[in-house]
């Protein structure tokens, strides 16, 4: 069982505060969803976490370990992947190549291919030739080769179609449910929530609402006011 936890994290951008006092904490087996409205500094606390950019105070420890000073590439051996924004694939190298390039000693490529059996018609394809959906999985099922105990995905869903995010959020509650503890950054709140445990709802770069994810889906009245504003809010559950 691995654990992360994210203490008093400070992260700025040009100097400017954009992630304040930040505590988080994402256990294997659960999901923890993290929701806010553009520019409240979702992107840019899993920037932090992985190492993409640096923080400015506060602790992240997977397991006890504290990595916040650490390269990306030692945070990624300690077990933390981050599936960006965007869908970075190779896309010269096919589907295989693709996920061979990530393969962690131990991994078996059989385990990318039955979370996502629709890319095994698609090993031979170039990345590049793959629709939007078939990117996002191949990049999830990469992540998944590097054996992470700690998957942050960041707006998986962003350009595609409902049906194609349903799939997905499927598979990451299956990666949930096999041991993984996931943070995910998503902007279809409803559908986020629907596979998630816990939720965190940021805005202006603080933590405005830390609790249970099936309480918030059932109040889309009091998850529109932690969006917006108003009285603040820092409810546990």
């Amino acid at each position: 069982m691995s654990r992360l936890v994210v203490s008093n994290l400070s992260i700025n951008r040009a100097e400017l505060p954009v992630v304040s006092s930040l505590d988080l904490v994402a256990e294997s087996g659960a999901i923890s969803v993290v929701l806010g409205a553009n520019g409240a500094g979702k992107t840019t606390l899993l920037e932090g976490l992985s190492g993409i950019i640096p923080v400015a105070g506060g602790t992240i420890a997977i397991d006890g370990r504290e990595l916040q000073k650490a390269r990306p590439g030692a945070r990624s051996r300690e077990g933390l992947a981050h599936v960006e924004q965007g869908r970075t694939v190779f896309r010269q190298l096919t589907t295989e190549e693709n996920l061979r390039v990530s393969l962690h000693p131990g991994a078996d490529i059989a385990e990318a291919y039955a979370l996502f059996p629709e890319l095994v018609q698609r090993r031979t394809v170039k990345a590049s030739l793959l629709s939007g959906g078939e990117q996002q999985m191949l990049v999830i099922a990469r992540a998944l080769l590097t054996r992470p105990k700690v998957l942050l995905i960041d707006e998986m869903s962003a350009g595609l179609a409902p049906v194609i995010v349903t799939r997905l959020m499927t598979a990451v509650r299956k990666l949930a449910d096999d041991g993984l503890a996931v943070v995910l950054v998503e902007q279809f709140a409803a559908l986020a929530l629907s596979i998630g445990n816990g939720a965190y709802v940021m805005r202006r770069g603080r933590v405005v609402y830390d609790g249970d994810c099936a309480k918030l889906r059932q109040s889309p009245d009091e998850l529109h006011r932690l969006y917006l504003g108003g009285a603040e809010a820092n409810a546990s559950a």
